[in-house]
């Protein structure tokens, strides 16, 4: 389980991320790491170029990773409202970057969110906040793209929900097969967007596949 007091995340009134702090002990315990990954792929850590680097690395996987810190409550601030509203919502377009849990390389690409609501809607804003809490970890397409489903599944228990993420994985294109043009694509669909074919193809067809 991740110490998530190693990560603060400070946010203005309006809880946009403004910066991320973090426990400066887990910092030199990944600044020893990249120090240690520098000398054995035969570089020399003391070289000029390389002198900042550990700390710069270190500080970069905080960010990277920095969803392990957030929590959903907090994401949503009281942003779920009683509505009789019950066509479909929908949010597309999410840009997110995560790490590939395999090779912790980057997978980036874009999300896209439906739901139908049963009584509750959500801040528009909040989904993409939610993509971005578990986008930033290690992941795997596919498992990111249910959690995403589950929680707004969770939150405003809705009469069904669609999420479907596009991908480019660098794991693909920098190593292994290295296919420059290949886009994984994966999907969650659950309530009437799994039962019912006619609301999981409006769906699709507006997000334009």
């Amino acid at each position: 389980m991740t110490d998530t007091k190693k990560v603060k995340i400070n946010e203005d009134s309006d809880n946009n991320i403004i910066s991320v702090s973090y426990n400066g002990e887990s910092l030199k315990k990944i600044e020893k790491s990249i120090v240690t990954i520098l000398s054995e792929i035969g570089e020399d850590p003391n070289r000029e170029g390389l002198l900042s680097t550990p700390k710069r690395v270190a500080k970069a996987y905080k960010f990277l990773t920095k969803g392990y810190g957030e929590d959903i409550e907090k994401i949503l601030n009281n942003a779920v409202f009683n509505e009789h509203y019950d066509e479909m919502v929908i949010v597309k377009d999410i840009d997110f970057y995560s790490l590939c849990e395999h090779h912790l390389l980057p997978f980036f690409g874009k999300c896209h969110i439906a739901y139908i609501p049963n009584g509750k809607i959500v801040g528009l804003s909040k989904l993409p906040r939610m993509v971005e809490m578990f986008s930033r970890r290690l992941q795997v397409q596919e498992r990111m793209t249910r959690e995403i489903g589950d929680m707004i599944n969770k939150v405003l228990e809705p009469k069904g929900v669609g999420v479907v993420t596009e991908a480019s994985h660098l794991c693909m294109m920098m190593r292994g097969v290295e296919k420059q043009n290949s886009i994984a694509t994966a999907s969650a669909m659950l309530g009437r967007f799994k039962s019912d074919e006619k609301t999981r193809t409006e769906f699709l067809k507006l997000i334009g596949k």
